[in-house]
């Protein structure tokens, strides 16, 4: 299995997942030509692609789907956005799980300023799990038991609160990013974390980061001491999304 960001943040977001049988596209926020490009560097065609599954509807998550001809899952109450606009459109029901060859997938409600935003649950039939949360302003139960026992976490690490609160940002801008619809900061997406650690977990994604309101090395110093204070820090790697570069190729 192997699992690399393509793009990650306001300006785009896209990931990639593979198995011996199945490549899988969670969101094309970016250009046709810059999936193309990414994928072309770690040795994927984009035929290759079996399908794409969109978290929401959101620019910075959908910017190709109408240009990728390749099957796209959307959430079935956002499907008129995208009816004659998208040449191959399937339709997903939150918390019904769907299978694309090799994987099944289940996709979770998550609280964000979208029409039915959903995270992803990501199984292999070999028993590795993908789990995926980005764009969410507020952690529920829900969350946390769909992504319980991933082997790779996908965490949105949005925005330091200090940083946040000091930016020249406009204050209703600030209320939206840190509110129950917005975005994670890092202290929660640390709690997340710790819910989530276990022993199977090995590899973290930190995600979605902004370009104004955080810095990797303060996201990822909030999660190795997430970590640390459980003994994890030696069995589970991490790595920082970079926004418009793939990330790093986590392979299991």
């Amino acid at each position: 299995m192997r699992v690399c960001t393509l793009a990650s943040g306001s300006s785009g977001n896209s990931l990639y997942i593979e198995t011996e049988n199945t490549k899988i596209l969670v969101d094309a926020g970016i250009s046709m030509r810059q999936i193309k490009l990414r994928l072309e560097q770690i040795g994927v065609e984009l035929p290759e692609i079996d399908a794409v599954v969109i978290t929401h509807e959101h620019s910075d998550h959908t910017h190709a789907i109408k240009r990728l001809n390749i099957p796209t899952y959307v959430a079935s109450a956002t499907l008129e956005l995208w009816k004659d606009k998208v040449s191959q459109l399937l339709e997903f029901e939150s918390d019904c799980a769907f299978a694309i060859k090799d994987l099944l997938i289940t996709p979770f409600s998550v609280s964000h300023d979208a029409i039915d935003p959903v995270g992803f649950s990501i199984e292999t039939s070999d028993d590795f799990k993908v789990g995926v949360v980005t764009d969410i302003g507020l952690v529920t139960d829900l969350v946390k038991e769909r992504l319980k026992n991933s082997n790779v976490l996908v965490v949105e690490y949005n925005h330091d609160y200090e940083i946040l609160m000091n930016s020249l940002y406009p204050w209703d801008l600030k209320q939206r990013i840190k509110g129950r619809l917005g975005h994670l900061s890092n202290e929660e997406g640390s709690k997340l974390l710790h819910e989530l650690i276990h022993g199977g977990l090995k590899h973290v994604i930190l995600a979605h980061l902004s370009q104004v309101n955080n810095k990797p090395e303060v996201a990822f110093s909030a999660a190795r001491g997430v970590l640390k204070r459980n003994g994890a820090d030696s069995e589970v790697s991490i790595s920082v999304a970079p926004r418009k570069t793939i990330g790093e190729v986590v392979q299991l």
